[in-house]
C-alpha cells in the first residue's frame, strides 16, 4: 500500500520538537541538534508511538480487542504498547524473555499500573547450553508461550493482533518514514541543513524507516544507525530482508542495499541493555550538559557513539548532526541500571547535617 494512503491514529503528540544542543554544540565545535521524540506525550513517551500510529489503527481494522507484543522486561515497546491499549480501550499483553523478576522495577511497574497482563518466558533450564540450542530451545518456548496467551484470550472471545518486538513490521515502519519527512519540513523551517542523523540500530524499524524516508523524500541527510546489540552476519542480512519487506509495502521504490546503510557496531558494551560504565559516562554527560535524560539501553549508546565519531573524526568538524531521542528513560530506574549507577553518583556530592 502506498504509504500515503496508509491510515493511522494520533497515539502521541506530534511533532515534536528540534532544538540546538548549545553546551555540547560549544564543547565539541559541531552543530549538534536533537528530536524530541521523548516528549511524544503518553507513560513517559518515545518512539515507540510513531509505530503504533500505524499498528493501531490495523488492529482496530481487523476487528482486535488485545494488543500482544514481545519483549525484554524493560522494554519501552511493551510500556508504550500498554499505554495505547489503556488509552483505546483494549486489552494488552507482553510477553517477556526470561523469567519473572521477584519484585517489579521500571517499566515493569508503568505496564501493570496501566493494566497490561505479563507472561515471563523462564529460560532458566537453558541458560547455559551453546548458542545453537539455545536458539533452538528459545524458539521452542516462544512458540508455546504464545500459543498458550493466544488460546487464553481466543476463549474470552478476544481477537488478538500480533505486533512483533519494538513494533518493527513494515506496518509499524511507517511512522519513521513519516518522521523523515517531518524533520525535513521542521528543518527547512529554522534553515537548518542537516548533515547527519543518528539513531540506535536494534529491532531496526526507527533505522529502516528513517533510511527509507529520508531517500523517498529526499531530506539531504546521511541516516546513521548505532547498534545497541551485537549482530552477526546472518540477523545483520535479516535486518536488511526486513527494511527491503518495509520498503515494497509501502511502495516507495528506494534501492536498498546493506553497502550504502551507515551502521555503527563498536558502541554496543557488554551486550544488550546490561550495565555499562562507558555509556553511563555519556548519560551523565548530557545530563549535566544540557539537562535531557537519556537511557542506558539505547539513546546513552546512540550519543556515544556519535560524539565519539566526531571526536575521532569520522564525522567532520564543523557538521551539522542530529540525535533522534528514542526515549526509554525508565530504563535508569530498573533494578540492574539503578543498582549500577548507586557506587558512581551516591556519596559524590551530598552532604548529611545534623543538630
Amino acid at each position: 500500500m502506498k504509504i500515503e494512503n496508509l491510515e493511522k491514529i494520533n497515539t502521541g503528540f506530534l511533532n515534536t520538537p528540534i532544538h540546538k544542543l548549545e553546551n555540547i554544540s560549544k564543547k565539541y565545535n559541531t552543530n549538534i541538534y536533537i528530536k524530541r521524540d521523548d516528549l511524544t506525550g503518553f507513560a513517559f513517551g518515545g518512539n515507540k508511538l510513531r509505530k503504533l500510529d500505524y499498528l493501531l489503527k490495523d488492529a482496530l481494522n481487523n476487528g482486535c480487542s488485545v494488543l500482544l507484543t514481545y519483549g525484554g522486561p524493560q522494554t519501552n515497546h511493551g510500556r508504550l504498547t500498554a499505554a495505547v491499549a489503556a488509552r483505546f480501550g483494549l486489552k494488552c499483553g507482553i510477553i517477556m524473555d526470561g523469567p519473572a523478576p521477584k519484585k517489579a522495577s521500571g517499566n515493569l511497574i508503568l505496564d501493570k499500573m496501566m493494566g497490561a497482563d505479563l507472561y515471563f518466558m523462564d529460560d532458566s533450564s537453558f541458560k547455559n547450553e551453546s548458542k545453537e540450542v539455545y536458539k533452538q530451545r528459545y524458539a521452542e518456548l516462544l512458540e508455546k508461550t504464545t500459543n498458550e496467551v493466544l488460546r487464553y484470550y481466543q476463549n474470552m472471545g478476544d481477537k488478538v493482533y500480533n505486533i512483533p518486538v519494538g513494533g518493527s513490521s513494515p506496518v509499524g515502519a511507517a511512522g519513521y518514514v513519516m518522521a523523515a519527512k517531518e524533520i525535513k519540513d521542521q528543518l527547512e523551517e529554522m534553515n537548518v541543513k542537516m548533515d547527519y542523523v543518528f539513531t540506535g540500530f536494534g529491532s531496526v524499524g526507527t533505522f529502516g524507516g528513517m533510511y527509507l524516508g529520508s531517500k523517498y523524500f529526499n531530506t539531504g541527510f546521511k541516516t546513521i544507525g548505532i547498534s545497541v546489540s551485537h549482530k552477526n552476519e546472518a540477523e545483520l542480512q535479516e535486518k536488511v530482508d526486513y527494511i527491503k519487506q518495509t520498503n515494497e509495502f509501502l511502495q516507495l521504490n528506494v534501492d536498498v542495499k546493506l553497502s550504502d546503510m551507515w551502521i555503527e557496531d563498536g558502541f554496543v558494551g557488554i551486550s544488550y541493555n546490561v550495565p555499562d560504565e562507558l555509556t553511563r559516562k555519556y548519560v551523565y554527560m548530557m545530563a549535566r550538559e544540557e539537562a535531557i535524560i537519556l537511557d542506558p539501553c539505547y539513546t546513552g549508546k546512540t550519543f556515544r557513539g556519535m560524539i565519539e565519531m566526531i571526536e575521532s573524526g569520522k564525522i567532520p568538524k564543523g557538521s551539522n548532526v542530529m540525535l533522534l531521542h528514542t526515549g526509554g528513560a525508565p530504563g535508569i530506574f530498573s533494578e540492574s541500571h539503578s543498582e549500577a549507577m548507586q557506587e558512581e553518583l551516591w556519596g559524590e556530592s551530598q552532604k548529611e547535617f545534623k543538630l
